[in-house]
């Protein structure tokens, strides 16, 4: 008989300081339910990120089996999630897996590992806890992007815990893949047990790096150890997302493994090479004075990285100092990408394509310390409707809807206005307009890293410079009130210790 998995996934990264998330955030992005996962999953352009469409095509290239899709819901990162909307996905989930009691085999459920609602710091914990009720002890795997929050029932709860390995967000689909091989391992009668240890080390995101650093430098000792002992299944060094301020934030290492000794010893191993590298882990940033300079003089193009704004980490994506500094310098051959501002774009499509107008920003923008507004004249040099497919990084294969999109001209500047808040990783939000980007003399791009996998074609590291401005997602961790980070932690207070 061909094995049964229950399929499901909550995933969403909250950042306590930024609006509520709604369920209009989950539908906008990826709300799927029953056979819709399945199908989103084998198709050629996902709306669901890789880790589902990887499980389900490999399952389905390894043998037989028969999937059990409940419902997947995910969106871009936001504020805590509005408890009575999460309230009703568990009375969904609880509901379908109570149908599936005795009647499947297995469990994957794609999560993120930094969400919240308005009630619970650990609403992971919550649908695992869910599923192991339900479903009893058969076999259950999870995913995690390495910016989780790891709770002890994140690892306690589930038989393999999988994290990512890159960042930016290179691995997604292959970390789906491999869930696939290890269900397929538990259904033959193999057992996992795991490991984990959390570090007082609440990394700034801009030092969380894994192709240099020390991030990348604990990850590899990670992977090579896990080659070179069998006996190790998996093994995952989550960073943490400091804007969830939670109890239980802190970079933590987990190992899934068939001895519990060898998981046990490589976790100390890896807690002691993060800890030795304890002061590395610090913001290094471009005052914006600078960076304008450098936009002006730079013999070579520059992407500059708005990382304070990022709608990858719950920003708004619409602050507007490197916008108006750049703008009062008189930078050329600037593009700016992408802004979310639907009213402004709506603006846009009335005056229409080559027409002339004041671009008033954030006119209508959520009151919040940032949302500053700031007007230039503008001409309109396109428009669309923000369907797109990524091209390149995160984003690579997945239908993103970016909502009505304008294309502006404000002097020297290209500004890519949007109407669905998302971070700017793919260099296909720009390019649908018609933009060339490696005409540009320089992109500014609200992200905090994963721009890095989708424009590395067009700019090398040392090419990008990273800008200190004031935003929801800010690097210099003093500039926010924690109420539940535990304290004390590295890089916020010096006498943190193990």
């Amino acid at each position: 008989m061909s094995p049964r998995i229950a399929l499901l996934g909550f995933s969403i990264e909250c950042n306590r300081f930024a609006p509520i998330a709604t369920e209009a955030d989950f539908a906008y992005r990826c709300l799927l339910r029953g056979d819709a996962i399945v199908t989103d999953a084998r198709s050629a352009s996902p709306q669901a990120l890789g880790e589902m469409p990887g499980f389900v095509t490999a399952m389905d290239a390894t043998g037989p089996w028969q999937p059990r899709p409940l419902t997947l819901a995910m969106a871009e990162p936001n504020g805590p999630v509005d408890h009575a909307f999460f309230e009703s996905l568990m009375e969904e989930w609880r509901i379908g897996l109570r149908a599936l009691r005795g009647q499947v085999e297995g469990a994957f459920c794609v999560m993120h590992g930094a969400g919240l609602t308005t009630v619970l710091d650990d609403p992971e914990g919550a649908v695992q806890a869910l599923v192991r009720a339900e479903l009893g002890e058969i076999p259950f795997i999870c995913t995690y992007d390495l910016h989780a929050n790891v709770s002890d029932a994140n690892v306690a709860l589930n038989d393999a815990y999988v994290g990512y390995l890159t960042n930016p967000h290179m691995d997604m689909r292959a970390r789906g893949e491999e869930s696939a091989g290890l269900m397929r391992r538990l259904l033959k009668g193999e057992r996992f047990v795991r490991a984990h240890r959390r570090l007082p080390i609440v990394a700034p995101t801009v030092s969380l790096l894994t192709a240099q650093g020390p991030y990348a430098e604990v990850i590899n000792l990670g992977q090579e150890r896990r080659a070179a002992d069998t006996r190790i299944v998996n093994v995952s060094v989550m960073a943490g997302f400091a804007y969830g301020d939670t109890p239980f934030n802190g970079m933590c290492a987990i190992v899934t493994a068939t001895h519990q000794g060898a998981a046990d010893a490589l976790t100390d191993e890896l807690a002691d090479a993060a800890w030795a590298r304890r002061d590395r882990f610090v913001a290094k940033l471009t005052p914006l004075e600078e960076a304008t300079e450098r936009a002006m003089t730079s013999p070579t193009p520059l992407a500059f990285a708005d990382v304070a704004d990022n709608p990858g980490g719950g920003g708004r994506g619409n602050t507007m100092w490197l916008l108006e500094a750049f703008h009062r310098a008189g930078v050329q051959g600037a593009v700016f990408g992408v802004i979310h501002d639907p009213a402004l774009v709506a603006e846009a499509k009335a005056v229409g394509v080559g027409g002339q107008f004041e671009a008033r920003f954030n006119r209508a923008a959520e009151q919040d310390p940032f949302s500053r507004p700031f007007a230039a004249e503008a001409e309109v040099k396109a428009l669309s409707d923000g369907h797109v497919t990524g091209r390149r990084g995160i984003f690579a294969g997945t239908a993103m809807q970016l909502g009505d999109t304008a294309w502006l001209r404000l002097g020297g500047i290209d500004v890519v206005v949007i109407s669905q808040r998302t971070q700017c990783a793919d260099p296909a939000f720009l390019e649908h307009l018609g933009i060339d980007v490696g005409a540009a003399r320089c992109v500014v791009v609200k992200s905090r890293g994963h721009f890095r996998g989708g424009f590395d074609e067009f700019f090398q590291h040392e090419q990008i410079v990273e800008v200190d401005a004031p935003g929801l997602t800010s690097p210099i961790l003093s500039r926010f009130d924690w109420t539940k980070l535990p304290r004390p932690v590295l890089p916020l207070d010096q006498d943190a210790s193990r």
